[in-house]
């Protein structure tokens, strides 16, 4: 049986991940804001909307948290609807999950990264850039079918997660 326990000399020291964010969206040639060693905003253009991306480091618990906000909102008489098919909608994510920003009413990608013991890649931060990006562009027509198609949340992902096949 192998043991968990590590030797104080075993575990390397996690260097600030953010580091390697700003690198990836400096590359990226997308606008960013780093707003403390423990804080960087960015905004990436998408298929169907611009995305404001937020990472934040906690160098206490070497945690990186990451949200990709959507450039939408809810208005209050749709959010019941909306949270069905954020709920929904995470039935089909393998990484990270979707939430509604309360006061905003945002849609808002979300997903934290232990980061302990770990310096981190430039490609793990891309792959986690490129997941969330993904998935929001995925799932945008079916926010957009909800709030302003009036479907519900099983009619909008229906539409949305239709799969083409052929050519046209």
């Amino acid at each position: 049986m192998t043991s968990l326990a590590l030797h104080e000399d075993e575990t390397a020291t996690v260097s600030n991940p953010l580091d390697l964010v700003e690198q990836v969206i400096a590359g990226n040639d997308w606008m960013f804001d780093r707003r403390s060693d423990a804080e960087l905003a960015a905004e990436a253009s998408g298929k169907w909307c611009d995305y404001g991306m937020f990472f934040c480091w906690s160098d206490e618990i070497s945690i990186m948290h990451f949200s990709c906000a959507f450039d939408m909102k809810a208005p209050a008489k749709q959010r019941g609807a909306m949270y069905e098919l954020l709920a929904k909608a995470n039935e089909r994510l393998w990484i990270g999950h979707f939430g509604m920003d309360e006061e905003t009413g945002m849609p808002v990608y979300r997903h934290s990264v232990l980061l302990r013991g770990v310096s981190g890649s430039a490609e793990s931060v891309e792959d986690l850039i490129d997941i969330a990006v993904t998935e929001c562009e995925r799932f945008f027509p079916a926010f957009q079918f909800v709030l302003w198609g009036g479907k519900s949340a099983d009619e909008a992902l229906d539409a949305a997660m239709l799969e083409c096949a052929g050519e046209a």
